[in-house]
């Protein structure tokens, strides 16, 4: 680890180790040496935000206390969460093209697993909304999940720039989207017809029983197994399974692999797994 300035402010080497060792005892995310710049400026805001001294006199009263409050607020800080409409689209061909036409029985279940700030089970919406107005009867519902409470806020509200919904196809974006009456905002929010289709619930991926009671066509679960060692990935997968039905589909990321793991999932395309009981 470099060498660092003396200052108050900064988090010590015994102190990171420290966070890092609850972050992945709660979160199951791997915490390496490269993460402690990360850590320290993301801790700096709490510090500034409760008028602390440093990172350390925040230590202090982090692990002192039993703050549900300050937890939650610690999870949203120290969680990394990137993503964007129609990411890696292949998945929503995919889905379009071989997963809804073989799909029999409504409402159609898609699960978005580490949904983010929502743009995932927003564009899962248009996908099957769009599938919905060509294949009468058919109807759908999406559930999405996240460890911040930050983001779903977020998400749950369907808010979003501009800039962000450059991905979204101009059509989609015309039947889906509604522009803020406020021009200088430049602003759009996803319909209310889409909005009650999609529920979010907070879900920690470490928990031993989800509470999901539902069983899944598909399961979006995208660019989170990177933060997870490989035990924790066979052992998240496998409870992801318990909700996904026999010959359902789970989408990971493109840089994500599943091989060697054992888990009741083979794979049909690149990223993409069937289950297979």
């Amino acid at each position: 680890m470099s060498a660092k300035s003396p200052d108050a402010v900064d988090l010590s080497p015994a102190s990171f180790a420290r966070f890092a060792r609850y972050v992945t005892d709660e979160l199951g995310i791997k915490m390496p040496e490269s993460k402690f710049t990360l850590v320290q400026s993301r801790l700096l805001r709490r510090v500034r935000d409760l008028g602390l001294q440093s990172i350390e006199q925040y230590g202090e009263y982090f692990f002192a206390s039993s703050n549900e409050e300050e937890r939650e607020h610690f999870i949203n800080a120290i969680t990394t969460n990137k993503t964007d409409f129609f990411r890696e689209p292949q998945h929503f061909e995919y889905l379009r093209n071989v997963v809804l036409p073989a799909v029999s029985g409504s409402p159609f279940k898609a699960w978005s697993a580490g949904c983010s700030s929502g743009e995932e089970p927003w564009t899962l919406a248009m996908e099957l909304a769009e599938y919905a107005s060509r294949h009468a009867p058919f109807d759908f519902v999406i559930l999405g999940t996240d460890v911040s409470t930050k983001v779903l806020a977020h998400a749950r509200h369907g808010i979003y720039e501009e800039a962000q919904i450059l991905p979204v196809p101009p059509d989609l974006r015309r039947k889906y989207l509604l522009a803020s009456r406020n021009k200088t905002e430049r602003l759009v929010r996803v319909i209310p017809e889409l909005r009650r289709k999609v529920g979010f619930y907070r879900l920690n991926f470490m928990d031993a029983d989800y509470g999901i009671r539902d069983i899944f066509h598909v399961v979006f679960f995208r660019n989170v197994l990177i933060y997870f060692d490989r035990a924790t990935q066979e052992a998240v997968i496998n409870k992801i399974c318990r909700n996904l039905a026999p010959g359902g589909y789970l989408f990971a990321g493109h840089s994500e692999s599943l091989h060697g793991l054992e888990i009741a999932l083979r794979p049909v395309k690149a990223s993409i797994y069937r289950k297979t009981v």
